[in-house]
């Protein structure tokens, strides 16, 4: 047996277990999978090199050798000649993107592990791995093999048969599924495997850019097949179709028919079925171990080998570590990730608290811990509509208690009760994953929880603030453990998912232990890595004390005006209406202006716009905002149908969408803040997304007017740090000309103004201003001259003059930026004011426009995350005194730099003074900050 498959035991197969199983892998598949499966946080090592696709690959091997146990393996690629179908049909896969570089690098590389594993590779001069795999397949077939086909393209649906199968990997760590012949006819609603091919030639497939017959779809193929069992006998009852459908059947008879030959899998490719050659045998150790080493693969070197490479490796974000010092968390999940294993479970020990005797127990128990791991289960997913059916508990590793509560309002109050002492020990630490959650149940039972707090969303997300922080994943990737999903208990989302309240307490018990013990052994791996990343003082002092403020601004609300959006609603309407007839009119008929399609064909073939537009790969012109812009002045017809674009985003997401959000409970909407989503650390929030509340335009302002104060005696407060970003990039840069016009409190537009235009303050006009404002901001994010060009419609050679002129005046800032590129080269990431990562893995990229998009973040990150920062400390201390002096008012809403207050009318001033301080105070900068306030009868009066 290989040594490979020696070490697992097969509880995880999903194959049948025949004595003849060959695995056929579709190679450049399933190299491209691994490839874009690490595309938001890839493997860079010590050399720069993009080891993703590898990484990924070999894993994908592995788990297919260790989980399904295959006698007989090969790889299949595509060869690089020329196929037979590209000289039937030039076009085809011709709308496919170049194959990105990093993976063209890998590809001799994974040749290389394949060779290693002594693995069979074939291709074939003028045949795609389809064909290679589809008649070997058939052959082993003949020869007594069960067949899996390892691939995700539906094309070999036509192949699959009794004794061979689609095995279509998982995804995110879940299972791979295997695709029968009941599975393939009902996943297409075909009668048999064969009528994939004739779906396909009427369907067409945009991925390969086979045409099929315009106008017809899956469905409409499916339907068509079953009343005319093929394409040949669709072609022949033409006739009997209607309309459009047989106007293009019958016009399109030839291109269908190519289709149809381009989509068949062919079965004559020159290969044969080796027995011997493709069994399975025992990797060359020298050679894996020779490659692994070379490519930095430490923790496959242990998978494959049982041997620890004995080298220095640097890990993913550059940290330099030994053979014996655990790797950095993100680098950990980085590894395991490719894996996405499910290992089995490990013993543990579990009660289910049914006595009061087990209840004492638990509750002693908790009392002499310093530290517990908390969870609740519940009925819903906003607390503030949610209803407690449990509560888990967990101390040590692999034990935990689950604690089922009544429905019954009052009786649960009064076991929480005895948990008081529990949650009300200052001196004690809670560990929970996601507490706000948690923290707004306890709260609608009159709980108060004053314990320490250790949140390990909260800690992942500073981590590795790229990557995905739910439990499930982490412990997948952590522990090597997938948790029994939520799915299995109460079915998946949508509108049949049922809720915890429909179980009964003993169908829970253990999904909630083991939610409470898998967060506690996370805790136990994330708590050592903040230091390691150093983000600790952040954990502590921000992001954690931040968690009961965003808790108390969602459970209070804001007020609703519904009368005024229902009136606004009928005006926009109205508008939208007359809107429309204006486009019609422009058009020279009627038309659904909302369809992209028809709207192209109106705009570049009727009114003809543009002669330079072309068509997008799905055959219809692009619509979008940025490209009707550029043409703006081209015809009246675009001005129209942006503004009708506008109000009906505006109506649908906005004027209708916010009563619906408006709870029937409290009158207002709650929305949820999520701190753990943006990697540069700033909030953003849904039900409704605050954040993107239009204001640039005057009906998009108006939404504002919606958001009132909770009554007659109360009236709200906007607060809004000015030009914080500028004040940032001006300290951090240290620049002596921008950083001495902020202290001297003048226009820093005007200023800059003055300086790039080369005259006296008093001399800057409104467009020097406007210009000099576009380059400031500009800035932040690393525009360059054609960015800046296309925001002042100007020429790029002007742009360029602006921008060379604005670097000679304010030096500093062009080396500022320069020194953040130079650190993320070396470090493989920046840091905001307070230490805050952006970690940065393709600012070594070879690909120039990859790389360019890591350049710009190295400069905007860290002054964006530092306005992050500094408003979260100044809600902390502002939330905090507000709380300490009982004031009537609250903090009711978080909008990129601006806080909004519902206050109290008889501590405005108050307030005021206190809020003013605190927003100028967060941080300690060479430049001062500044809080424009004012207040009004809604919120657009007081922004």
């Amino acid at each position: 047996m290989n040594i490979l498959q020696a070490k697992q035991p097969n509880e995880q197969m999903i194959t049948k277990d025949t004595e003849k199983k060959l695995f056929l892998l579709d190679a450049y598949a399933l190299i491209f999978r691994a490839y874009y499966a690490f595309i938001r946080a890839p493997r860079i090592n010590s050399k720069g090199m993009n080891t993703s696709a590898i990484f990924g690959f070999t894993n994908t091997l592995l788990d297919i050798i260790n989980n399904e146990k295959p006698t007989h393996l090969v790889v299949v690629f595509d060869a690089p000649e020329q196929t037979l179908r590209e000289i039937d049909y030039a076009a085809y896969k011709a709308n496919r993107d170049e194959t990105p570089e990093d993976i063209r690098v890998s590809v001799p590389w994974i040749k290389k592990v394949i060779s290693a594993f002594n693995i069979p590779m074939l291709q074939a001069a003028g045949y795609e791995a389809d064909d290679i795999i589809g008649t070997l397949a058939k052959k082993a077939e003949k020869e007594g093999f069960t067949t899996y086909m390892m691939t995700s393209d539906k094309d070999y649906g036509q192949l699959v048969s009794e004794n061979i199968f689609i095995y279509r990997p998982g995804y995110q760590g879940g299972k791979a599924e295997i695709l029968d012949i009941p599975k393939v006819l009902e996943k297409f609603n075909i009668s048999n495997v064969l009528q994939v091919i004739d779906l396909l030639g009427m369907m067409g497939d945009a991925v390969d850019n086979i045409p099929g017959i315009p106008g017809v779809g899956e469905k409409t193929a499916a339907k068509l097949l079953a009343e005319y069992g093929s394409l040949e006998g669709l072609l022949e009852n033409a006739h009997q179709l209607k309309g459009k459908q047989k106007e293009n059947v019958e016009n399109f008879r030839d291109q269908a028919i190519l289709s149809k030959k381009l989509a068949t899998i062919l079965l004559d490719a020159p290969c044969e079925v080796n027995e011997e050659a493709f069994r399975l045998k025992e990797v060359n150790k020298d050679e894996v171990r020779a490659i692994f080493t070379e490519l930095e693969f430490r923790q496959l070197t242990k998978r494959v080998l049982g041997e620890d490479p004995g080298t220095a490796f640097v890990g993913k974000q550059g940290e330099l570590f030994g053979p014996a010092e655990i790797e950095t968390a993100a680098d950990k999940e980085a590894e395991v990730r490719g894996e996405l294993k499910t290992i089995l479970d490990i013993p543990h020990n579990y009660i289910f608290v049914e006595t009061d005797d087990q209840l004492h127990s638990l509750i002693e128990s908790l009392k002499a811990s310093a530290s517990f791991c908390f969870d609740t289960e519940t009925t819903d997913l906003e607390p503030i509509n949610a209803d407690l059916v449990g509560l888990s508990f967990s101390i040590k590793e692999h034990e935990a208690w689950y604690v089922p509560v009544s429905r019954e309002r009052e009786t649960a109050k009064t076991l929480l009760q005895k948990f008081a002492p529990v949650f009300g020990d200052p001196g004690k630490e809670i560990v929970a994953q996601n507490f706000k959650y948690d923290y707004k149940v306890l709260h609608k039972y009159g709980v108060e929880v004053k314990n320490k707090v250790f949140d390990t969303m909260v800690a992942h997300y500073l981590i590795n603030p790229d990557g995905k922080h739910n439990m499930d994943f982490l412990s997948e990737v952590y522990l090597g453990y997938s948790p029994i999903r939520i799915e299995t208990l109460i079915g998946k989302k949508g509108k049949n998912q049922g809720s915890m309240g429909d179980l009964e307490a003993s169908e829970i018990f253990d999904y909630a232990a083991e939610d409470a013990d898998i967060t506690l052994q996370l805790k136990h791996v994330f708590d050592p890595e903040l230091d390691k990343t150093e983000v600790r003082g952040l954990f502590d002092t921000v992001e954690i004390p931040l968690i009961r403020v965003l808790a108390d601004m969602e459970w209070e609300g804001v007020r609703i005006d519904e009368k005024f959006l229902q009136d606004y609603s009928h005006e926009l309407q109205k508008e939208i209406a007359t809107l429309e007839k204006d486009i019609h009119q422009l058009a020279g008929e009627n038309f659904n202006v909302d369809s992209p399609k028809q709207l192209g064909v109106i705009l570049f073939e009727k009114l003809k716009i543009s002669d330079k537009m072309k068509k997008t790969k799905t055959g219809q012109y692009a619509t979008g905002e940025d490209i009707l812009s550029k043409h703006l002045h081209d015809h009246e017809i675009i001005p129209k149908i942006l503004d009708y674009r506008e109000m009906r985003k505006l109506k649908s997401t906005y004027i209708d969408a916010l009563p619906t959000m408006v709870n029937s409970t409290t009158g207002r909407v709650h929305t949820n803040y999520m701190q753990t989503v943006a990697a540069t650390g700033r909030l953003s929030s849904n039900n409704p997304n605050l954040q993107n509340i239009p204001i640039r335009t005057a009906r998009g302002k108006e939404v504002r007017k919606a958001f009132i104060p909770r009554g007659e005696e109360f009236v709200l407060l906007s607060a809004d740090y000015s030009q914080v970003e500028l004040r940032i990039i001006a300290a951090l840069s240290n620049d002596e000309v921008m950083c001495e016009a902020f202290i001297e409190g003048v226009d820093i537009h005007i200023a800059t103004a003055a300086k790039v235009f080369g005259v006296p303050v008093e001399s800057v006009d409104k467009a020097m201003r406007s210009k000099a404002k576009a380059v400031n901001f500009g800035i932040i994010y690393g525009q360059g001259a054609f960015g800046l060009s296309q925001n002042l419609n100007i020429s790029r050679g002007e742009a360029k003059d602006i921008i060379d002129s604005y670097f000679s005046q304010f030096s500093r800032l062009r080396a500022y930026q320069q020194e953040n590129m130079e650190f993320a080269r070396k470090n493989g990431y920046v840091e905001t004011l307070l230490g805050r990562r952006r970690y940065l893995p393709d600012i070594q990229s070879a690909n120039a426009v990859v790389r360019g998009f890591a350049e710009r973040n190295a400069i905007n990150a860290p002054i964006q995350g530092s306005a992050a920062d500094i408003i979260k400390i100044a809600m902390i201390r502002i939330h905090e005194e507000m709380k300490r002096q009982k004031f009537r008012s609250r903090m009711i809403m978080q909008v990129h730099d601006e806080l909004v207050f519902d206050v109290h009318r008889d501590e405005l001033e108050q307030l005021k003074s206190l809020v003013e301080e605190k927003m100028c105070t967060a941080v300690t900068m060479r430049v001062p900050l500044v809080v424009d306030m004012d207040t009004g009868a809604n919120w657009l009066e007081a922004h």
